[in-house]
């Protein structure tokens, strides 16, 4: 058995199937590109889908990766067990209707017994039930004993709608000391001893949401292995853990915590839940996804403080997991040298993650402590669990802190309860998922050769190739049809980049097709969405094609100005600063970037400045086609998140600006004529955004802003130049009139005291003062409150006042009061609640709303049988 590391392991791999004709295709990213049914890559095949169903075709029938995925399903297993994680890498060969099972089979045996040198009378092979096919390559081919295939009606691989089909899993025996010593135990026992490694499926149908199966028109091999898992029985590791793919994480967490690894099985599991989240953050912040309270987000913020509670388990109190970056850059510097790159953002948003989930923890803990007293001051031990899940959803609290605190007080929680809620959280997130899905529709282009399909900008005329009606191809359509169109040529710039798709017009003989929108299919395919405004259309028709060239120009300013905002931020505000996202459309700009404090006013000024001197400065854009490879060496930045090609477009502004891109530009900066910044803002933990307009939007946005100011100028009854000054008078007059009316309602409220004192009653030998009282708000009748009870000394106060459509209550007590029975915070919710509101507080002190002003007089003579009641 050969010795191998993990990165050794992932190139043998690729590079073995590279010698069997199959094209090695870097990982995708974890975010799936146009596939709403996912939230996360979870599988190698999962960014094959169109390629599985034969709606579209593949670069080369063979491929093979190692595919970045995160699946969080058994996250309360991750460290419990040897094999569970959120983040791994599988390893993959794939077929698109070329070989099927006789090869997938060979090819994975002469891998694992040849290349890897395992001992063949220690692999077990599993199949489906009735996979005889399987079973005969397997046991007359490979020679594999018939008592060492077992049958599996488990062995049927599919993960959501989508392809799917029987498979064959390869286990290894690690021996009986690895097993769990009972007399039955077998392969597909849940212990240790017979390891899954490689599952061949054999993808011969189509799920779809309803769960019909369909047959492939052409039948196709998906395989998984899984690197962690390969890497543990090469380097004779009991688990995933202790290989170099991870250990190096578990060795640091040990240190910062000052434990030992192997020591303690509790604190064994905290330290690989920490290595283990810590490789999914840095993976999943590397592919563009933030923490968020919806969705991937969602995940990753999860992972994230299940890292952070884990290290508080092992006593770690300190922000610890950015440190945990630079230990997986490291990692995955052969396979993933774009995290090296991007580590400082990546260390930037753990962090300010990291602080504000300590600060939510504290909240929480103080929130659960609260429960825990009111249980048991009522005498019970459980926890209602939706309160579970609301300190799990909102504070991030897992269920394991929750248990973990209430057992100290001889607690529980509902986890039913819980487990309710929890799901009814996930049925919310699958419908939205759903009514996401129900919006696109993929359409099949099998029998379309993509190949003869061409962009010309300069072209006039084309030819229909294919036309789609909700989803479904159809030869022809007709007036008021909305449909997308294929031609075998197009001027149209589509979609992409954050650029929106060309608008037009394609006309035929017959018909017209207004454009509204233009789109690229992962393959590169341009289709036309439109409505057909008169006539009909028919697939093989000739037709006149008209782009919309004004309001291409427009988005042509405003791409190329984010170019220059882009840059222009680096210089201003430094190197970190990447872009995240944007859209540009006719209208304005909108540009998303990484940067963690807000933008300064002086910084945004010096920016606008910046790209405006570029713009006056009339420099020709140079655009160039290279290879990625030589993009790089020339300093070229790529879109964060972005896919390219082997082949890249790069726009160059000399001495400025060199991007990767394929949208549309200006022929030179003066095109632009003026770039205006709109607002900033911040979107996100390290996410800022800038909108701003150039051109005509510019022009439009000053008319607007000078008409506004001439406006303002006349309701101030003054000239333009001189509104801040006529401000500053009027502000200066205002500050000086609320003085004298505090002036005055101090002078109201101490004769309003007086009158009150002197109507004071007295019930059950306590001083009752209550009435109506004026107060613009809150905190003014706390003050006049606050005068009674001092002259009081002792009593209870209780006062209302009117305030516009509202009614405000206060209740007060003195201490000699309180120890008598008086709790005003009751007195006051029941004070409310006549005047329809409601609120609370201290025994001692209360206030609270109404929404009834009408009825403030019965809802003070409520607050009088309430204190009678109260007093022992």
């Amino acid at each position: 058995m050969k010795q191998l590391t993990g990165n050794e392991l992932r190139k043998l791999f690729l590079d073995f199937f590279a010698g069997k004709d199959h094209l090695i295709q870097p990982s995708s990213s974890l975010i799936p590109e146009n596939d709403p049914t996912l939230l996360l890559i979870g599988a190698g095949m999962a960014p094959f889908k169109p390629f599985f169903t034969g709606k579209m075709k593949p670069p080369h029938p063979r491929i093979t990766t190692s595919q970045k995925c995160v699946r969080t399903g058994d996250i309360e297993n991750v460290g419990r067990t040897a094999r569970h994680h959120t983040f791994f890498e599988m390893l993959g060969n794939f077929s698109f209707g070329d070989y099927f099972k006789k090869e997938a089979i060979a090819w994975a045996w002469e891998f694992l017994t040849e290349y890897l040198e395992l001992p063949k009378d220690k692999l077990w092979i599993t199949i489906y039930t009735n996979d005889d096919e399987a079973f005969d390559i397997w046991h007359n081919d490979i020679k594999v004993p018939a008592d060492r295939i077992i049958r599996m009606e488990e062995n049927f691989w599919e993960i959501g709608p989508g392809p799917c089909g029987p498979c064959s899993e390869i286990h290894i025996d690690l021996g009986e000391e690895r097993g769990c010593g009972k007399p039955d135990c077998a392969v597909g026992c849940n212990c240790d001893r017979y390891l899954e490694i490689w599952n061949l499926v054999f993808t011969q149908f189509d799920r779809d949401e309803a769960g019909n199966y369909t047959p492939l028109a052409k039948k196709n091999i998906d395989t998984g292995a899984g690197l962690e898992r390969i890497a543990s029985v090469l380097q004779n590791k009991p688990s995933n853990f202790e290989t170099d793919l991870l250990y190096p994480i578990i060795d640091y967490a040990a240190k910062v915590a000052g434990v030992t690894y192997g020591q303690s099985a509790k604190n064994d599991v905290s330290l690989k839940v920490i290595a283990d989240h810590g490789r999914s953050m840095t993976i999943m912040i590397g592919d563009g996804v933030l923490p968020s309270n919806e969705g991937r987000g969602y995940v990753l913020r999860r992972i994230l403080r299940r890292a952070v509670r884990h290290g508080r388990l092992l006593g770690i109190e300190k922000p610890f997991l950015t440190d945990i970056v630079d230990i997986a850059a490291t990692i995955f510097a052969q396979a993933y040298p774009d995290i090296t790159d991007k580590k400082d953002y990546i260390k930037k948003v753990i962090q300010l993650e990291e602080e504000r989930f300590h600060t939510t923890l504290v909240q929480g803990i103080e929130l659960l402590n609260k429960h825990v007293q009111e249980l048991a001051q009522a005498g019970q031990t459980v926890l209602d669990g939706s309160m579970a899940f609301k300190l799990y959803d909102t504070f991030g609290f897992p269920w394991e802190l929750t248990e973990e605190i209430l057992s100290e007080h001889t607690m529980t929680f509902d986890k039913h309860g819980f487990e309710q809620a929890m799901a009814e959280q996930r049925e919310r997130a699958r419908a939205a998922r759903q009514d996401s899905e129900e919006s696109v529709a993929l359409p099949d282009l099998s029998g379309l050769v993509t190949e003869t399909l061409s962009c010309n900008p300069e072209a006039e005329s084309a030819k229909v190739v294919l036309i789609l009606k909700d989803g479904k191809v159809v030869k022809d359509a007709f007036d008021g049809d909305e449909v997308a169109v294929i031609l075998d040529v197009t001027p149209f710039h589509a979609e992409g980049g954050g650029q929106v798709g060309d608008t037009g017009s394609i006309a035929s003989a017959l018909g017209k097709i207004e454009v509204n929108t233009t789109r690229k299919l992962p393959d590169g395919t341009i289709y036309h969405i439109g409505h057909i405004s008169e006539g009909a259309l028919k697939t093989g028709e000739d037709v006149q094609l008209s782009v919309d060239i004004s309001r291409r120009r427009h988005i042509a300013r405003n791409h190329t100005a984010t170019h220059l905002l882009q840059a222009a931020l680096k210089q201003v505000l430094g190197g970190h600063v990447n872009q995240a996202g944007s859209s540009v459309d006719s209208n304005r700009l909108r540009f998303d970037f990484t940067h963690f404090a807000p933008v300064t006013a002086e910084q945004l000024a010096e920016v606008e400045q910046m790209v405006n001197e570029v713009i006056l400065g009339n420099t020709t854009l140079a655009i160039i086609e290279t290879t990625q490879a030589v993009a790089k060496e020339m300093g070229a930045m790529a879109l964060f998140g972005e896919k390219y090609g082997e082949r890249v477009r790069v726009v160059i502004v000399d001495g400025f600006s060199k991007e990767l891109c394929g949208g549309t530009h200006v022929g030179s900066t003066a095109e632009i004529g003026l770039f205006k910044i709109v607002s900033e803002a911040g979107i996100g933990a390290g996410m800022r955004r800038i909108e701003a307009v150039t051109g005509y939007g510019a022009h439009e946005y000053l008319k607007l802003q000078n008409e506004l100011i001439k406006e303002a100028a006349g309701a101030l009854k003054t000239r333009p130049e001189e509104i801040v000054t006529r401000i500053d008078t009027l502000n200066g007059r205002i500050r000086e009139l609320e003085k004298e009316v505090g002036t005055l309602t101090t002078k109201l409220a101490k004769n309003e005291v007086q009158d009150l004192l002197a109507a004071a009653n007295t019930i059950n030998g306590v001083q009752v003062v209550m009435g109506q009282v004026v107060a613009a708000d809150m905190e003014n009748l706390r003050a006049t409150g606050d005068m009674v009870r001092d002259r009081l000394q002792s009593g209870v106060v209780v006062l209302g006042a009117i305030s516009g459509d509202k009614v405000n209550f206060v209740a007060m007590a003195t201490a000699d009061c309180v120890a008598k029975g008086i709790h005003a915070g009751k007195i006051i919710k029941e004070t409310a609640t006549v005047a329809g509101g409601g609120g609370g507080g201290r025994p001692d002190m209360a206030q609270a709303g109404g929404k009834q002003p009408e009825k403030l007089s019965e809802a003070l003579k409520m607050a009088e049988q309430i204190i009678k009641s109260q007093i022992k």
